[in-house]
């Protein structure tokens, strides 16, 4: 009997041995799963992600917002964290710039300091940096010299920026016109950073593959659309003047755009005259072929569409008529008449 009995006493111990190894083991492996899961998705990848939290938006509703933007891995662990930190039920709406590099529990301390007061502005359709810069600084939401040194050197991590020139006008064009609203304490790389994000929400995939159908990149596209912007006055012309564009790229004959040389003058005249056009430089389409180095203004979304979808035209002029619309046409003495007859209506010349 008492060899019997020694015998299920090592049993009993070996199972509870056995079982005390599977529990550390679960435990190890468990607070190892901890440990990846609360750590930044993207430890480089900076770029901003606006996300919105609404008002009465509970802990778990939050846990799958960041889920979908990308942001955690697991939405049990971020619940879990929150409750063990007591961040539960104490999270803040609003909207928040957040990113991949971000650890779980930075997030956290993020959403739960709530939003500080914003400020609105609105950048019209085919402002300038320049333009973009003035208005900003009027409105004291920048200082001009960190606004321009930012433009030049920032970084920012977006697909589209990959053929962006080098220098001075890398971002112009990628400054998305909308209105905005951000943070009083915004800075002026904050307010950079969500403008080229909106960009990056407006520039779909689908843009992408467009582009490369044309066989152009996504600057040549932009610069393009900056054009059509530059000189439209009307959204149902755009394509029309796109085609004009492409149809003299395709026959390599100088596009000769007041946009572009509207661009490179000290002050912006009602009339591009002879002596303008003869102003050196990359930008000036009347006096170099193909398209200026990058774009000469931040195009709106019809301007963008029509840069990747011109209309089916022969057209190779076009003229302002006056009342804000074009006369379009295939023929030079055709264009000069319509040349004329503005220069008359307009100037009484």
């Amino acid at each position: 009997m008492e060899k019997k009995s020694k015998r299920k006493k090592k049993k009993l111990n070996r199972v509870l041995l056995i079982l005390a190894s599977i529990c550390m083991v679960s435990f190890a492996a468990f607070f190892l799963f901890l440990e990846q899961a609360v750590k930044p998705i993207e430890a480089e990848n900076t770029q901003a992600i606006s996300v919105q939290i609404p008002t009465g938006t509970s802990t778990r509703e939050i846990a799958d917002i960041l889920k979908d933007n990308g942001l955690i891995r697991n939405t049990a662990v971020f619940r879990l964290e929150s409750k063990a930190k007591g961040y539960d039920g104490r999270y803040k709406a609003g909207e928040y710039i957040l990113s991949k590099d971000m650890s779980m529990l930075k997030l956290m301390e993020k959403i739960i300091s709530g939003n500080v007061n914003t400020v609105r502005f609105t950048i019209p359709e085919g402002y300038t940096l320049k333009k973009i810069g003035e208005k900003l600084s009027e409105q004291g939401l920048i200082n001009q010299e960190l606004f321009i040194q930012e433009l030049q050197s920032g970084e920012y991590n977006y697909e589209f920026l990959k053929y962006a020139p080098q220098g001075q006008f890398r971002l112009e064009g990628y400054l998305y016109p909308e209105t905005y609203d951000v943070y009083t304490t915004a800075s002026e790389q904050d307010i950079i950073n969500r403008m080229l994000l909106q960009f990056d929400t407006v520039f779909k995939s689908e843009y992408y593959d467009r582009a490369k159908e044309l066989g152009l990149n996504i600057n040549e596209i932009i610069t393009i659309a900056s054009i059509i912007q530059g000189e439209a006055a009307k959204e149902d012309e755009m394509d029309l003047i796109s085609s004009v564009i492409y149809n003299r790229l395709k026959i390599g004959m100088k596009l000769q755009v007041d946009a572009t040389v509207q661009y490179v003058l000290d002050e912006r005249t009602d009339r591009v005259t002879t002596k303008n056009t003869e102003v050196d430089s990359p930008y000036n389409t009347y006096q170099n072929f193909g398209l200026p180095p990058g774009p000469v203004c931040s195009p709106g979304k019809k301007a963008i569409e029509a840069a990747l979808y011109p209309a089916d035209t022969n057209y190779v002029y076009f003229v302002a008529k006056g009342d804000g619309y074009h006369a379009f046409t295939d023929d030079y003495d055709q264009f000069l008449k319509d040349k004329n007859a503005y220069i008359k209506k307009t100037f009484g010349e």
